[in-house]
């Protein structure tokens, strides 16, 4: 540590941490512009300047950029002295020379950074009278809206964009004193990152386009602490609504999983909520009904039937699926995923609960210094995960740095020392990844030989020769290239296995175990070494539902047999997704009666006799557990104003209140009244969830007696919005089931993070002020990040999975997974949609000579009795004899991708 003295007083801060970040980490304001907490320091805009003594004897001093100057101890620094301010006022002066005077129309206005930069160095005058430099502005697709004039020429953009994300098409372009940072040509951006640019971003260059649909300003949006729905991770985001709408989605900062940014599906898809094909009444025999008469013909049916079976799903929270299971009774209630997934995930809970696995945070990964990626093509299954794993390569630069002795925070010095040298990334995947480019080994392969990659890297580790049979599965190549992975993954100081579910394969998930477990043996000299672990996950919540499977669920497969004069509750399932159509068919030509709780259409609900409207994630609490097992807390945005929309833990609550008459196990869920008395019910209902409560506060929780406001303290409007109906301000709704209000009214400070989506703070009206809130700059949030961690720490032991050989097809269709178009939350997502790849089948050259098919023939593929017509794509990096099958919402309709990896043929080849 180093004690430094600033404005005459003392303060202890980290020794050789930069001073711009020791200042804002100590709480005081310094202007800055180029500097950014992820992306250290290059010291491009001269705005955070200060005045640095030596020591005690120097009484000059000199003027220095704060982000480029390490702290030192015995340090004396000026933040206020005349000479450095003066000098930032000029720096301002001329950056705002060229800056146009638009706040007013400036969709940044009210939380720009350049605003309160401004205001922080005390520039009011504009003295310069000259012509400005004006550009002409792109077309960078449906996302982003482009208005180079507001360009300071901080960097900020192209340095996240190319250095951080690894985007090629945003760069920096100059000619004299010209710079100009767009793409070579009109064009949608490539990166699926693209939207932190509208965060990155310091002034209004990069905004958000689909905000721009219907603007409003930031102050007049309220907001609530939510997660992101997109995938497994758990992303914290900020959704922010206007009269019932979501305007936009904005990052909402984790010190463990997500930081500073989230990708462009997590914060573009969300038009479904708003979507006029969203259910928004119930309907009984297809005929419009009131709530009321619907919950009453549900309790008739569930009591005449005399049982009733229950479907959860992944993509419902923790107290819905709990509560379902536990009012249809543990025998009757089915996971709505098929067997072979619930399989996959009661694998990963094994492997994380049993072996010697360090379960790790994303945050945790980009400390990671050698890297196997086994069967998962990141960018399309955790984009996030993906960023961080690119983050994780650069830690061999910052080995060399040290060696070096340049500080890691001096961005373009280590980038420049580096140049290309990463730390080992294996990327083993069945086709070719964007990761492959920053890949220190590349192998392409079929799930049956990726598998059997992994377990020969598991033999070498401990030493051994790989069994006959996974010899014979792998080609001698690969069997070397084995060796050398097993080589670099005993080596490095802290490896990492990554696997997931995205090819549907259980052996892929047991050869990362056994991996994990041979690692552990190989580095346990004296002490135990557990082998960090992360595996990717289909949804939202698909590892807090395997939380609640036992040996008493049913299989999807056998609630099809059940399900015979029984009524059947779907929560937020289509299992038309997940069996071949004719088994759907069967199970609903022999259930009772149907009853569908659905956020949008689907064949399922279409089948079912009582349909009630689902609330989004927008619209009620709950909670999720992500692929690291950390359960977090979403809050409703807005109250919904449509009565026949109700939060799904309160429509299973007042099912248990009508039928408690006729099923025993309901009478428990009628006594539960509200969202604390639901959170109780789970906290008591397994050990795994004995810390339920540490979650987020309960609906009791009050700052000074206040709530937590949803609305910034500038939100206005609040009569204008209903002055067409009546002139006296609306009563605020009341939310009696969490600690937030909907109001602007209430605790302005000290918000738990769970509770917080606000980040403003004197002086910093933009997303910069989250310094503010946080331990230390990057770092935790004061208080603790969201989220408690449910698998707790263990010894472990020596889990062991075995190879079984997999059986020979001549032509195997895998799954390919998709971004943009992979589900309803993006396919309805008018941005998104237009950025989705195109749909093809992908083949490798051999097996399209051998087929005959070339480059755009429209090829028919035939899986069991399903089939599908796709465009040919031929690709050098897909195998020989593999064909990879879009898994998109429109491949859902015609092929369930829960039938593949499976043998397939290629009946016919149109050119």
């Amino acid at each position: 540590m180093a004690n430094i003295e600033i404005d005459g007083k003392h303060y202890e801060v980290k020794e050789g941490e930069n001073l711009l970040e020791a200042i804002l980490g100590l709480g005081l304001d310094l202007p800055y512009f180029c500097w950014h907490p992820a992306m250290g320091s290059v010291g491009s805009c001269r705005q955070c300047a200060i005045k640095v003594y030596q020591d005690e004897n120097d009484t000059r001093g000199k003027i220095l950029m704060g982000c480029m100057t390490p702290a030192k101890d015995g340090m004396r620094i000026g933040l206020e002295e005349e000479q450095v301010s003066d000098f930032r006022d000029h720096c301002i002066e001329v950056t705002m020379a060229n800056h146009p005077h638009d706040c007013p129309v400036c969709e940044e206005g009210g939380e720009c950074h350049l605003q309160d930069v401004t205001i922080m160095s005390e520039h009011t005058t504009r003295r310069y009278r000259g012509k400005k430099k004006t550009y002409e502005n792109q077309y960078l697709g449906p996302c982003i809206n482009h208005e180079m004039n507001r360009c300071i020429t901080c960097y900020r953009c192209v340095r996240f964009y190319k250095d951080y994300a690894g985007g090629k098409d945003l760069a920096a372009m100059a000619s004299r004193e010209n710079t100009y940072f767009g793409r070579h040509e009109d064009g949608c951006l490539e990166s699926i990152f693209s939207g932190n640019l509208v965060e990155v971003c310091p002034t209004g260059v990069f905004t958000d386009k689909t905000l721009a649909r219907s603007y409003n300003r930031k102050w007049d949006l309220q907001t609530a602490p939510s997660i992101c729905q997109g995938c497994s991770l758990g992303c914290n985001i900020a959704p922010a609504e206007r009269q019932g709408k979501i305007k936009r989605i904005t990052n909402r900062y984790h010190g463990e999983i997500n930081g500073y940014f989230i990708c462009d599906k997590g914060r573009f898809a969300y038009d479904h909520i708003n979507s006029d094909l969203r259910l928004r009444d119930c309907f009984v025999e297809n005929e419009k009904t009131s709530y009321d008469e619907a919950l009453q013909h549900t309790v008739k049916l569930i009591g005449e039937a005399g049982s009733c079976i229950g479907f959860g799903s992944e993509k419902a929270s923790m107290e819905e699926n709990l509560l379902l299971k536990a009012l249809v009774g543990s025998k009757n209630f089915c996971s709505g995923m098929p067997a072979a997934r619930e399989q996959q995930l009661k694998e990963v809970l094994n492997i994380y609960k049993n072996a010697r696995t360090e379960l790790i945070s994303l945050k945790a990964l980009e400390a990671c210094d050698c890297i196997l990626v086994l069967g998962e093509d990141l960018m399309a299954s955790a984009p996030r995960m993906a960023l961080s794993v690119r983050q994780a390569t650069r830690n061999l630069s910052f080995e060399l740095a040290d060696q070096t002795r340049i500080p890691r925070w001096q961005d373009e010095a280590v980038r420049t020392l580096a140049q290309n040298e990463r730390s080992p990334l294996i990327m083993a995947t069945v086709s070719g990844s964007e990761l492959d480019e920053i890949a220190s080994e590349k192998i392409h392969a079929a799930p049956a030989q990726l598998t059997a990659f992994g377990f020969a890297v598991a033999a070498s580790l401990e030493g051994k020769t790989c069994l006959p049979e996974i010899a014979e599965t792998l080609a001698g190549e690969l069997t070397e290239k084995a060796k050398s992975v097993a080589a670099q993954l005993r080596t490095a100081k802290k490896p990492l296995i990554i696997g997931g579910c995205s090819l549907n394969s259980l052996a892929l998930i047991q050869a990362c175990g056994q991996i994990a477990t041979a690692l552990s043996r190989a580095r346990s000299n004296g002490t135990v070494f557990k082998t960090p672990v992360s595996f990717v996950l289909p949804e939202v919540n698909s590892l807090g539902l395997a939380l609640l499977l036992d040996d008493h669920t049913l299989k999807l497969e056998e609630a099809v047999q059940k399900g015979s004069e029984k009524a059947a509750i779907f929560l937020r399932a289509d299992i038309y997704k997940h069996l071949p159509f004719e088994v759907a068919e069967k199970m609903f030509s022999s259930i009772s009666s149907g009853i569908s709780f659905s956020e949008l259409p689907n064949r399922t609900a279409d089948k079912c006799k009582i349909n009630f409207p689902a609330a989004s994630f927008v619209e009620q609490e709950g909670t999720v557990v992500n692929n690291e097992g950390r359960a977090q807390r979403y809050f409703e945005v807005y109250a919904q104003a449509n009565p026949s929309i109700k939060e799904g833990w309160r429509n299973l609550l007042n099912i248990a209140k009508g039928i408690q008459g006729s099923l025993a196990q309901a009478k428990p869920l009628a006594e539960l009244a509200c969202f604390d008395d639901v959170s109780h019910f789970v906290r008591n209902s397994a050990p795994v969830f004995s810390t339920w409560d540490q979650v987020a506060p309960d609906s009791k929780f009050r700052i000074a007696g206040m709530k937590i406001p949803r609305q910034p303290h500038r939100y206005s409007g609040r009569t204008s919005l209903q002055a067409n109906i009546k002139v006296a301000e609306n009563k605020a709704p009341e939310d009696s089931d969490s600690p937030l209000g909907f109001t602007m009214e209430g605790a302005p400070t000290q918000r738990p993070p769970a509770l917080n989506a606000l980040t403003w703070s004197p002086g910093w009206n933009s997303n910069e002020a989250i310094n503010k809130f946080q331990d230390e700059i990057g770092g935790h949030l004061r208080g603790g990040d969201p989220g408690v961690l449910l698998l707790r720490e263990k010894q472990g032991e020596d889990l062991q999975f075995s190879f079984t050989k997999a059986q020979s097809a001549e032509l195997v269709a895998v799954s390919q997974s998709r971004l943009f178009d992979s589900c309803e939350l993006t396919v309805l997502s008018a941005a998104l949609v237009q950025r989705a790849d195109i749909r093809v089948a992908m083949l490798g050259e051999a097996t399209a000579h051998k087929l005959g098919i070339q480059d755009g023939d429209l090829i028919n593929i035939k899986v069991g009795k399903d089939g599908i017509s796709l465009p040919a794509l031929i690709d050098r990096s897909v195998p020989e004899n593999l064909v990879s099958i879009p898994n998109d919402i429109h491949t859902q309709n015609e092929l369930s991708a829960a039938l593949l990896p499976a043998p397939c043929q290629i009946v016919r080849a149109v050119s």
